[in-house]
Parts: C-alpha cells; structure tokens; sequence
C-alpha cells in the first residue's frame, strides 16, 4: 500500500458532529454507496475540486466542492485561456508539479525542437488533443506556452510526429496516445486489490464491464481499505507512480478509537520504530472528534505495506476505518463507491508531468 506528503499539520478544530462522520458529512459510515448494477470503466459520480474532507459520497469520506475554473490563470502563470478549459474533471488542480528538475527553456526560443517537416503542424496536434480550438491553441503557441521535447516553440510553422515527441502546455503533458486508458476506481471495503482472485473474492474486474481492457492497478489498498485505486494500461506511469524515488503523496483518513493524547501527531511526524526501520507521516491533521471515536488525516509517501494501520497501532490507536481520498494529484471527490470513471486531461496531464513523463 503506497502513502504521501502535501497537507498541512497540527490538530484540527473538534466539533461534535454525528457518530459516523468526518470531515464535513464524508466520513466513517454511511454513504449512498453502490449503486444495483455494475458500473462502467469511464462512469462517474459527481468528482472532483476538494480537498478530501466534506461531501456527501458514497461511503467514503468525500471533498469540499470548488468553484469552476476562471479563465485567466493564476499563480504566476501564463494568462490565457486554459488548456482542456471545456473539461469537467481536474480543472482545478493548480500549477503543475514535477519530482524532477523541468528541461532548460532556452532564452532564445528554437523552431526546429521535434520538427518533422512532413509531420502536422503544432497548433493541429493540440486542437487535436482536444486542449483548445486551433485558433486559441496558434495563441497559446505564440504566447510562448508551448514546449515541444522540452524547448519553447513560439511559430506557426512548426511540424511534428505526434507519436515521436513530447509536449506540454504550461508545465502540463499533453497524453497524444490516444490508446492511453487513465481511471480511478473508488474501491469499496472486501474488495481484492487485483483482477482476478483465484479464492473468489470480489476485485477490480468485476466492476469492469469491459472485461478484455487490460489494465494495471497502481499499487495496491488492501482488502480492508477504501477509496481512491487507479487503473492504467501505462506501464510506464505505473511504474513511475509507485517507485519510491518520486514519493508520491497519499492522503488517508482514518477513524480510531478517541480520544487522543496531544503529542501523537508530532510522534507520527518525527518517525515511529517499526519492525521493519523507522516510518513517519509528512502530515498530520485532527478532522474530526466525538465520544469514542476520532477522525484524522495523514499523508505519507511510504510505499510499505499497511503501513498506515502498523503507525496508528504503534501509538495505541488501531484503524477502525481507513479510506485512501487522494494520490498525487488525483482526489477522490464525491465520486460514489464502486464505481469507475475516467480521469479527465488535466488530471493524465498533471500525473505524467509529476514523474517526469
């Protein structure tokens, strides 16, 4: 089970809330959970723009809603309409962040990165992409936004082979493969991390309805845990997203047995001996709090197993629940459990981006 780092620390405020939830109406319990039949690769409940603590979902412990997505980037971007702007999933996931250092933009922009004179012209292939018309994508380009094999093109002229290059759009790859699948699948309690079972326990594939799509599940939950499992016929992403010298961020809640001593968390932060070396959380936060039980999120890049129920057993307070709300920069939303849907571009594009793909 793989775990990560970015959310901020300290104790959360305690409010009394009904036994059962957490963070905003999300948490342990409930949740309008599966629906009869068995959904789709590429179906959804309303996701995505949270922050993993509030939302009404389907048993797991959700994310606030966000606003939509304004049209003039921010945060030292460039401005302009956005890349996918059109998009339902992902549009608010921020800047692009990479585990490795980005290529050198070159200060006097080249027209010959990638170039492919019987290849099509740059301003197609992205129109094509479907990342804006070609009218906005020639803007886009001009602008100084786009990065062909890591070099700034800012002509018109530029040809390429999309099969042979790489580009991104403001810090984000633009997946050209159109044989790419990307999913996440909000994987209920008692459900088997794999494709097939041989002790015939539910998994993945029985909520596929596409059951010859060949896909990877990135790292694993195991059968007792919920929540977020991602599903790819990308090897390489795969590999990538689970190797440990990238440390990709999870974000878990977590229900134990309250209440809880103050110090815990600053315990969990410094480094906890277990049996197999030292482990700790990159954050730590308090959601929730009623008689008897609290909620608490934790985010940990360690990719060792149950490594989240052996730190919580460690300080004396064994998971009652955990739910897996985030990984990288996919979140889970309110999207409902067991189902599957499709992540959007900007969510393939921020993941690629992010192990320097």
């Amino acid at each position: 089970m793989n775990q990560g780092s970015n959310s901020g620390a300290g104790r959360g405020k305690q409010r009394r809330s009904t036994p059962g939830q957490g963070a905003g109406r999300g948490a342990a319990g409930s949740g309008r959970g599966t629906s009869g039949g068995k959904p789709d690769a590429g179906s959804s409940g309303r996701n995505q723009g949270g922050t993993g603590q509030s939302g009404k979902t389907g048993g797991s412990f959700g994310a606030k809603k966000q606003g939509p997505a304004k049209g003039r980037q921010q945060g030292g971007r460039p401005q302009g309409p956005q890349a996918f702007g059109g998009e339902r999933f992902g549009r608010n996931l921020g800047p692009v962040k990479k585990n490795r250092p980005a290529p050198e933009r070159r200060t006097t922009p080249r027209t010959d990165a990638g170039q492919d004179q019987d290849g099509v012209r740059l301003q197609k292939v992205l129109a094509n992409a479907g990342v804006a018309s070609r009218r906005v994508s020639e803007e886009m380009i001009t602008a100084g936004r786009v990065e062909v094999n890591g070099e700034v093109v800012t002509e018109l002229g530029v040809r390429v082979d999309p099969a042979a290059v790489s580009i991104h759009v403001d810090g984000m790859r633009i997946q050209l493969n159109e044989t790419m699948r990307y999913y996440v699948f909000n994987k209920p309690r008692g459900v088997v991390s794999t494709m097939e079972d041989p002790e015939g326990r539910p998994c993945v594939s029985d909520y596929l309805r596409k059951k010859s799509e060949r896909l990877f599940h990135v790292g694993r939950l195991d059968v007792n845990t919920e929540g977020l499992l991602l599903l790819t016929n990308d090897g390489e992403l795969a590999n990538r997203l689970t190797h440990p010298s990238y440390e990709i961020p999870k974000t878990y809640l977590v229900q134990v047995p309250g209440p809880m001593a103050h110090g815990i968390g600053a315990q969990m932060k410094e480094g906890i001996a277990l049996e197999d070396g030292i482990a700790s959380v990159d954050s730590f936060k308090l959601v929730d709090s009623t008689p008897g039980k609290v909620l608490v999120e934790v985010v940990l890049h360690s990719g060792r197993n149950r490594i989240v129920r052996r730190l919580f057993d460690a300080v004396g307070h064994p998971v009652k629940r955990l739910v897996r709300v985030q990984m990288g920069p996919i979140k889970l939303g309110d999207q409902k459990q067991g189902t599957i849907r499709q992540l959007g571009h900007h969510e393939v594009g921020h993941l690629l981006s992010r192990v320097g793909m």
